[in-house]
């Protein structure tokens, strides 16, 4: 982004109370002079003070033009011909220039939730996400003079950050170590806040917080890679079961051999783990053979 060109400095105010005051005196004022130049019989006096009322009177209506009502949470851009004049941002009655023009800004922290956009992630498979961005307007000057409309400019660069940032990560990774949208939703969240300021640093907005609110695969794949989640689940189950069944025979060798049970050859040794690896790997609950002769007949 361009450096900006303009920043937010505070501009020239004072309190509205004595301002609103003056001009009403002066309002007051101007109007006991019209209403003495009227009763005057003296028409020199007569039209000096009717047209000392009337200078009066234009110039406190003027004055009164300056008082500005400033709310918390507000701020107002103040403009003299065209060039920045500063910012108020105390709250309540204030008073600057009355020729100058003033922009109402809010500065209050606001939610942004985009539509659901459908892009391909990093290995091309079509998802379904939506992100909540709450941010404020950090500078005033930047939001009015950098940018030509500060909210449109949010709202377009957080779709664009969430797309960005979307095709760079899969929803699911094949690596463990590898980042994904679905397993790492706070280090996901965390460069999505980071490129969202970089984006709207510009145009004096302040990223507070950024969440995905809607992570899913798009219809049309949904069903695939819910039978391939499945069945990672299933290897993974499988693999506990055997790793737990070998350190069970394992266990069950060295007791037998320890206590001297039996003597094993390795050909019995090696149909005892068949048999137990059988048994505890199965799925179903196994069903005793019974054995007439001997291992080798």
């Amino acid at each position: 982004m361009p450096a900006p060109r303009v920043r937010e400095f505070a501009a020239h105010s004072i309190g509205g109370g004595l301002a609103l005051l003056l001009g009403l005196v002066g309002l007051l004022v101007a109007a006991g002079a019209i209403a003495g130049g009227a009763v005057a019989t003296v028409v020199a006096v007569k039209g000096v003070l009717i047209a000392l009322g009337v200078v009066i009177g234009l110039a406190s209506f003027l004055s009164l033009c300056g008082l500005n009502m400033v709310a918390p949470g507000e701020a107002r851009v103040v403009q003299l011909f065209g060039r920045y004049r500063g910012t108020i941002r105390e709250d309540g009655l204030r008073w600057v220039n009355p020729l100058t023009s003033r922009e109402k800004i809010s500065t209050r922290v606001r939610n942004h939730e985009t539509a659901v956009l459908k892009v391909n992630d990093a290995y091309g498979n079509p998802i379904e996400l939506a992100a909540v961005v709450v941010w404020k307007v950090k500078d005033t000057a930047q939001a009015t003079f950098e940018v030509d409309n500060y909210l449109e400019f949010v709202a377009t660069q957080t779709e664009a950050a969430v797309r960005h940032i979307a095709i760079e990560y899969p929803y699911d990774a094949h690596d463990e170590n590898g980042l994904s949208l679905r397993g790492n939703a706070e280090e996901i969240t965390e460069k999505l806040a980071a490129e969202l300021h970089a984006r709207v640093e510009a145009a004096g907005v302040q990223i507070v917080e950024s969440r995905f609110t809607h992570l899913a695969y798009a219809p049309e794949i949904a069903s695939a890679m819910l039978q391939r989640q499945q069945a990672g689940a299933v290897v993974a189950a499988r693999r506990e079961i055997v790793d737990g069944a070998v350190g069970m025979v394992e266990a069950a060798l060295a007791r037998i051999a320890e206590r001297d049970i039996v003597e094993l050859d390795e050909e019995r040794k090696a149909a005892m783990v068949s048999n137990l690896m059988v048994v505890l790997c199965g799925d179903r609950a196994p069903q005793p053979v019974l054995n007439t002769g001997t291992l080798y007949q």
